[in-house]
């Protein structure tokens, strides 16, 4: 393997971005959760990134141009879940739930949320908006719809 220039490939494709220079990172686990086995030596390559996350007003406006839907406003598909109950194939995602004291690392469910209804435009489950958040990193996105951001973006 040759080693990564740490220095970038010149100047930034759009102001406000940082070059993040790759290298070779240990991925995954063989001593904490069974699906993050097993640890595994990965490289990635040098990229740009924004310096700042992306904000609920920029997804915004990447949504109303591009008509995106994300991942947590589908329905998941009962052919993709053999024997899933019907009742949970609904549009969903987690909500962070702040737990009142010490919890167990290895149950999720104790600060996480299973949520009908979250989504990037209801960040807190159904009942909530984006109001007062406009200027907040985006969540409840997944990998193809930071994807989709990043190509419309440019």
């Amino acid at each position: 393997m040759t080693d990564e220039p740490v220095r970038p490939p010149g100047e930034p494709p759009f102001p406000g971005m940082a070059w993040a220079p790759g290298g070779v990172f240990t991925m995954g686990s063989d001593r904490h959760y069974p699906e993050e086995r097993p640890a595994r030596a990965v490289r990635v390559d040098g990229f740009w990134m924004d310096l700042t996350p992306v904000t609920n007003r920029q997804f915004e406006v990447f949504v109303r141009e591009t008509g995106h839907v994300t991942t947590a406003e589908i329905a998941p598909r009962a052919e993709d879940y053999p024997g899933a109950d019907p009742r949970m194939l609904r549009a969903a995602s987690l909500v962070f739930t702040p737990p009142s004291g010490p919890v167990p690392l290895n149950d999720v469910s104790a600060w996480w949320t299973w949520s009908f209804g979250a989504n990037w435009r209801r960040p807190r489950g159904p009942n909530s908006s984006l109001r007062g958040l406009e200027d907040h990193p985006v969540v409840h996105v997944s990998w193809h719809d930071a994807a989709a951001y990043a190509a419309w973006a440019g």
